[in-house]
């Protein structure tokens, strides 16, 4: 929890809104009446810089500027939470950062064992950030990555197929059902999993003459009884014809507004990404025996995204702006249950590429990247923001450090947030980051900028931390700056890099 690791003078004034704690919608309604029931009291409302820090990392992943964040806590606008919500959900970082997350799910990497290859990987990349950059409904996201045939350098949806480990129909049905279902279907019967597993038996692959281009396609010859039969995974027996595609049978079935899973899956995993947790957790292991911890909340959510025609903006949106979301991330009780029933917002490290972007945003430097596959086919453009690399094959010693996602299976497990010795170590004493804070052109510009120390100090709480200092901080900087342990440019480099290692940076909260 946040009080652990913060000093408990701070955690009033910095973390907490005296505001009155009110629902909003009927999100809050139901969460907060099921914390009645449970006798769990809910938190009180995050202060603005925290909500600000927070919406920018779980929106867009990326920090406020030191500007970005004076003028949003000057702003005495009542209705200044939701504006902000609907500026970020317009900016160019928000494709890439949830790029970034499906990325992740659709195991989007050029080098084995996925083995997409640079071209195949960057053509999906740019096809998911074009689909969120425009939030296309995500029933047509799903049906076109289900159903379309092609090149894989040139229809990018087909990727979803050949970004697989193995091809055959089985496998192909799990990584659906996981995918799209948010279910582990090789924990099923065998036989129903062999049922499901017909409608991907006619999935054809075609070589070209160009190096590593594949066709994907639907094969009648495959399978070509007249009378094959396939079973949904509700249970529900369907003769295939055998001049129709099955896979679009199953998309059919599986974007149907009545379908048990489909809504169920999507929301329930943007919840789990926005509040650390899903209604069902984890968020990829949806069976019966792991109920949700809040029924009506999570049927809410589902018929809100079906009314709203699949708009992922719209769920969004109407989570960030409930009060649930915005609640401190200081528990009001020590009560195991409170975090599974989001009676506050929960403490999560930032994910690998945030924090190296965020690194990258405070000095004015730039990572190094490379990749497994050789250039000419992979390249790496010079400044490339973590959170847009378009294939999980590019990467650095940094982001392998602190837990980035390989790719291989789509699982949200692979993705490790956990600290570590390692990751304290790198960042207290290497040399990589104390290059970034002592060389970086934006500090250096900071200091040289600043008129006093306090300004300095002002400046730089707001450019790390993206709040104003408090009086007894500014007290510790001033009393540090005077004792003639470090002074002026040395005493900045010194305030940066314990700003830097400090949790309130580290962490999400």
């Amino acid at each position: 929890m946040v009080s652990a690791l913060i000093p408990a003078l701070l955690l009033a004034s910095v973390f907490d809104s005296p505001a009155n704690l009110t629902p909003q919608g009927k999100i809050d309604e139901l969460v907060f009446a099921n914390l009645k029931r449970l006798g769990i009291p809910p938190a009180n409302l995050c202060s603005d810089a925290v909500f600000l820090r927070r919406v920018y990392l779980d929106v867009i992943g990326t920090l406020p500027t030191s500007q970005e964040a004076s003028q949003f806590l000057a702003d005495r606008d009542p209705n200044k939470r939701g504006a902000l919500i609907d500026r970020l959900l317009g900016r160019d970082e928000f494709a890439d950062y949830w790029a970034m997350k499906w990325s992740d799910l659709l195991r989007v990497k050029a080098e084995f064992p996925i083995n997409l290859w640079p071209n195949a990987a960057q053509a999906y990349h740019h096809w998911i950030r074009a689909s969120i950059h425009q939030n296309q409904p995500y029933d047509r996201f799903v049906r076109e990555m289900l159903t379309e045939s092609g090149s894989n350098f040139r229809v990018a949806p087909v990727n979803f197929y050949r970004a697989m480990q193995n091809r055959e129909p089985r496998f192909v049905a799990q990584t659906v059902a996981l995918t799209f279902m948010g279910t582990r279907a090789e924990n099923w019967p065998p036989e129903r999993l062999a049922e499901m597993a017909v409608f991907f038996s006619r999935i054809g692959y075609k070589h070209t003459d160009e190096w590593k281009e594949e066709i994907v396609f639907f094969d009648p010859s495959k399978n070509p009884a007249p009378d094959a039969m396939a079973t949904f995974p509700d249970g529900t027996r369907v003769r295939l014809a055998p001049d129709r595609d099955p896979r679009q049978v199953f998309a059919d079935w599986l974007i149907a507004p009545g379908n048990p899973w489909f809504a169920r899956n999507i929301v329930n995993r943007v919840w789990s990404w926005l509040l650390g947790r899903g209604i069902i957790h984890e968020p990829d292991d949806i069976r019966p025996d792991n109920p949700p911890s809040n029924p009506e909340l999570l049927a809410y959510l589902e018929r809100e995204f079906i009314a709203s025609q699949y708009d992922l903006n719209h769920l969004y949106r109407l989570i960030l702006t409930s009060a649930t979301y915005q609640l401190s991330s200081l528990p009001k009780t020590a009560n195991p249950a409170a975090a599974a029933n989001f009676a506050y917002y929960p403490l999560r490290r930032l994910d690998a590429e945030v924090l190296a972007d965020a690194l990258c945003q405070i000095t004015g430097t730039t990572e190094k990247y490379s990749s497994a596959i050789p250039e000419p086919y992979t390249f790496i453009p010079e400044g490339l923001s973590s959170i847009s690399l378009p294939d999980g094959s590019i990467t650095s010693s940094f982001l392998v450090l602190f837990g980035r996602s390989p790719r291989d299976t789509g699982l949200e497990s692979e993705r490790n947030n956990r600290p570590s010795a390692a990751q304290r170590l790198h960042l207290l004493n290497s040399s990589h980051i104390q290059r970034k804070i002592a060389e970086g052109p934006n500090l250096q510009a900071l200091m040289q900028s600043a008129k006093s120390p306090r300004a300095l100090a002002t400046a730089l709480y707001l450019t790390i931390l993206s709040r104003f200092p408090t009086d007894e901080e500014m007290k510790t900087v001033e009393a540090y700056s005077q004792s003639g342990a470090a002074k002026g440019r040395e005493a900045a480099i010194d305030l940066a890099w314990a700003l830097i290692n400090s949790a309130e940076f580290l962490y999400r909260h």
